[in-house]
């Protein structure tokens, strides 16, 4: 709009401090406003410098930090079943890989996700997606995975778009078929890989129902030079992707993400700084997943100073799924990540607004806050924005706004 124009916002937000995040850091205004049109971003400042403007809406917040809305930038929260049984394996000292050499683990929730039919999916899923919601969460990324055949990757892929009919949510969608073996294989993993690449990425290709496509390169998963294929193929078809990669073991699959100019390589824990410095210069993003590393009790934690020390982006997510990290608050994995892992509250609060971002590729539009950018934000009944990072558990929500209206998340 122009200096002159009276702007007529369809909401105008005022009564709150603001941390608007960008490129990684705090940008704060303390008695700030924020008006909106059209579901983006028009006018943000401070408050006193507001122009003279009319609003459909106007929104006192009484208090509190504004933050751009939570990204939980890597889930598995579709998924059939439920293995609390695993939980209580694990307590009595079975190793995870132990666990699926047994037909547990990804194995299970394969059966459980093939039997459930997708509106089942839907509404199991549901629950799972309004606690992150009900944790400031405006974007989530969910995976499949728990298919790995052509019709239940589809039908986990279309539950997760199916979620945002009737949430105020957004979604992004990763095709994870590369995850584990599936029964039918016999344990030929490069049949495995053959498959996908001739027979169902073209059809997840064609379907649009994916935004990625995603991997698990791991001795219990598939080889680098395994994934390299399922790559190469999933690029040609117009896929970004992404890596679930030195979570067990250091197999160079991190450098492999970067070679593939990935949006992010996720856990690495292993990671080395051949590694690091490949993902630097392909600007892939590091995902630190706490929830996986306290509920397997892992005790190699990913190289933080690496990361800071070669400017690699750190986003931080749930990994919300059913056997490893069973994790339904965001702000808890934010305390996590800097309890655990030593992430300052800032580098947190960066790893779930604009850098998880970055892992989705939607740092245009989403992450932080600023004229013409997504209206997704939440007002925390706070003091500091350190605070989302101090506290845990507990629900600090005070209003969540998406697209520039004010959600129930009730």
């Amino acid at each position: 709009m122009s200096k002159n124009e009276t702007p007529h916002f369809d909401s105008l937000w005022h009564g709150f401090h603001l941390s608007a995040m960008h490129e990684g850091f705090y940008t704060s205004q303390r008695d700030a406003a924020i008006g909106v049109i059209d579901g983006k971003i028009a006018w943000i400042g401070a408050a006193s410098r507001l122009p003279k403007h009319t609003a459909d809406w106007n929104h006192n917040l009484n208090g509190g930090w504004v933050t751009p809305g939570l990204i939980d930038c890597h889930t598995h929260l579709v998924f059939g079943g439920n293995r609390a049984n695993e939980f209580e394996l694990r307590l009595q000292g079975k190793s995870y890989q132990e666990i699926s050499s047994l037909g547990g683990g990804i194995a299970s929730t394969v059966r459980a996700t093939r039997q459930a039919d997708e509106a089942d999916l839907v509404s199991m899923a549901e629950p799972r997606i309004k606690a992150l919601m009900a944790s400031g969460v405006t974007t989530v990324e969910i995976k499949s995975g728990y298919g790995l055949d052509q019709a239940t990757e589809i039908k986990m892929l279309r539950a997760a778009r199916e979620l945002t009919k009737d949430l105020d949510v957004d979604i992004k969608t990763s095709c994870l078929a590369a995850h584990a073996m599936p029964p039918e294989f016999k344990g030929d993993k490069d049949a495995y890989i053959d498959y996908l690449c001739n027979h169902l990425l073209p059809v997840v290709a064609s379907s649009g129902l994916a935004d990625a496509v995603d991997g698990f390169c791991e001795s219990i998963g598939f080889t680098p030079e395994q994934i390299d294929r399922y790559f190469t193929r999933a690029v040609e078809l117009g896929f970004r992707v992404k890596l679930h990669a030195e979570q067990l073991s250091a197999l160079g699959g991190a450098s492999l993400a970067a070679k593939h100019n990935a949006l992010s390589a996720d856990h690495l824990e292993f990671a080395s700084e051949d590694d690091v410095i490949a993902m630097a210069n392909a600007n892939t993003v590091a995902v630190m997943l706490p929830g996986a590393f306290y509920a397997l009790n892992e005790t190699q934690k990913p190289p933080i100073e690496l990361f800071r020390k070669h400017s690699v982006p750190m986003a931080v997510a749930t990994d919300l799924n059913p056997g490893t990290s069973p994790a339904l608050s965001l702000p808890l994995m934010m305390n996590m990540a800097c309890t655990l892992f030593g992430l300052t509250p800032e580098e947190a609060l960066a790893g779930t607004t604009i850098n998880a971002a970055k892992a989705l590729g939607i740092e245009d539009t989403h992450g932080h806050l600023a004229v013409g950018k997504a209206a997704d934000f939440v007002c925390w009944d706070v003091n500091s924005p350190a605070n989302l990072s101090y506290w845990i558990g507990g629900n600090l929500l005070k209003a969540r706004v998406k697209n520039g209206v004010l959600s129930d998340v009730n």
